[in-house]
């Protein structure tokens, strides 16, 4: 490093303060400490460091009040916010505000050192003008690492009209992400308009999305204004996308190269003022290999793809949604409830084959027709069970085994990950599996090992050992 880069490191925990000066000043750089906005300030104003690390909640001032205030007197200084709120919000302002990066808390050493480097290595840029922010409000709920990336990336597109595909399985927010990038977005005072695609006839999506001339066909006695033309300025969202028709993709691949359409039936060009931002829950790639979805057209949509997880992926998010659920319940005339912890725990070994929204309907019901304002695991359990079976009394679609090992690992390793590092996981994961798939072998067939072997593939001494070195009972079958 040919000269010692400066960095302002401004947090109340000591501890924080501590770790973070350690690790910079053994990277190269010079690191000064505070736990006050107000020192903080005063050495920007001096004209002092090269980079900006801030906490948002300390004593004095909150680190994103004091974000413009430097962004203005120094437009070229780059400031890293962390937090422990964790939340979209605030992953939000930081960006409108004029942060380099946002970095949730408890955060990873090797990630910051990268944003360190990439703030100082990369030449400034003019600021976006600062706009007021929508009302302070929540409307994607989770503080797992899945979430957080995509609170940042949302965070990031905020001062941008890039085309946006969003994918993942129904019940997962596609919807609520469309309408967190309008809300934020350059475009929020504009309108925000949806079409599903899988809720219109074939025929009338071109009508639906273009508009169409009287007379263009039978029945239109009027002209029809299009979702485009609805949307202009604003935000167009397309949501189950890869349900559009040949010929519509046809007709949406023109506009989004020209920018511009034509009604159904019309001569005259019209401008396309919209942000697009689509959605679907199927595999694309796929259906382009069947020859159903333009690949054109993908590229087109899929400038920056935001993949939604299934809830089953991020279960330690189940707590803060359904406590969020209960209180949406009780805002909507239904009344109070909590859980149980015992509830809670048995809400998160459940696969969610619906997702959040599964989630949502499932505490609106307990807070619907239980009487009790704390509901237990057995109530919780009694509701997923009918859940599982459907109207035709069949089983509904349940978790594969790997699925299910997936689950419970999640779980495992989320449990474990701050306290005494897990050893030997494989083979203990083994021995669980294996334990359960000897003792129903054996049960099935009666505690005859000849037979339970040829059932698992094994043959019968490999059995025995592995009996033993289960400390499962041997069992004297049949020779």
């Amino acid at each position: 490093m040919s000269e010692t880069r400066s960095i302002l490191v401004a947090d109340d925990d000591r501890a924080i303060r501590t770790v973070l000066s350690q690790a910079l000043t053994r990277a190269g750089y010079h690191v000064r400490t505070t736990s006050s906005a107000s020192t903080l300030w005063r050495w920007v104003e001096d004209g002092e460091g090269d980079l900006v690390i801030t906490d948002v909640v300390m004593p004095d001032e909150n680190g994103l009040d004091l974000l413009p205030r430097m962004k203005r007197v120094r437009p070229d200084l780059r400031v890293v916010v962390m937090s422990a709120q964790s939340t979209f919000t605030t992953a939000v302002k930081a960006a409108q505000r004029g942060a380099f990066e946002y970095l949730p808390k408890p955060f990873d050493l090797k990630e910051l050192l990268a944003v360190v480097e990439r703030a100082l290595a990369r030449p400034p840029e003019t600021p976006p003008a600062e706009e007021e922010a929508p009302a302070e409000k929540l409307p994607l709920i989770g503080r797992s690492p899945a979430m957080q990336e995509i609170y940042r990336t949302v965070a990031r597109l905020t001062t941008t009209d890039l085309t946006v595909m969003i994918t993942g399985e129904s019940g997962t927010g596609k919807e609520l992400v469309a309408r967190a990038l309008h809300d934020y977005g350059k475009r929020r005072q504009g309108p925000f308009v949806a079409i599903n695609m899988a809720a219109i006839p074939r025929e009338l999506i071109e009508s639906e999305l273009f508009g169409h001339e009287r007379g263009a066909f039978t029945g239109a006695l009027t002209r029809g204004i299009g979702r485009f033309e609805q949307a202009a300025g604003g935000t167009l969202f397309l949501d189950e996308i890869g349900d559009m028709p040949p010929e519509a993709q046809t007709r949406l691949l023109r506009v989004l190269q020209e920018g511009e359409f034509t009604t159904v039936g019309g001569r005259t060009p019209i401008k396309a003022n919209v942000r697009i931002i689509a959605a679907t829950h199927r595999d694309l790639r796929a259906a382009i290999r069947a020859g159903l979805f333009r690949e054109d057209l993908f590229y087109r949509l899929n400038v920056v793809p935001i993949r939604l997880p299934p809830l089953r992926e991020r279960i330690e998010d189940i707590p803060l949604l359904a406590r969020h659920f209960l209180d949406r319940a009780k805002a909507a005339g239904l009344p109070a409830k909590q859980l149980t912890p015992a509830a809670m725990e048995r809400l998160k070994r459940h696969s969610w084959p619906g997702n959040a929204r599964e989630l949502e309907n499932l505490m609106r019901r307990l807070a619907a027709l239980y009487p009790q304002e704390t509901i237990d695991e057995a109530a919780v359990d009694a509701e997923l069970a009918e859940a599982e079976v459907s109207l035709e009394g069949t089983p509904r679609a349940v978790e594969t085994l790997e699925q299910a090992v997936e689950r419970h690992l999640r779980a495992f390793i989320a449990a474990h990950k701050d306290g005494v590092p897990v050893r030997d996981l494989h083979q203990r994961v083994i021995a669980e599996v294996e334990r359960p798939l000897l003792r129903l072998a054996l049960s099935a067939t009666r505690g005859n090992q000849i037979k339970a072997a040829a059932m698992l593939g094994l043959n019968r001494n490999t059995l025995r050992k592995k009996l033993r070195e289960l400390d499962l009972p041997v069992v004297r079958g049949i020779s």
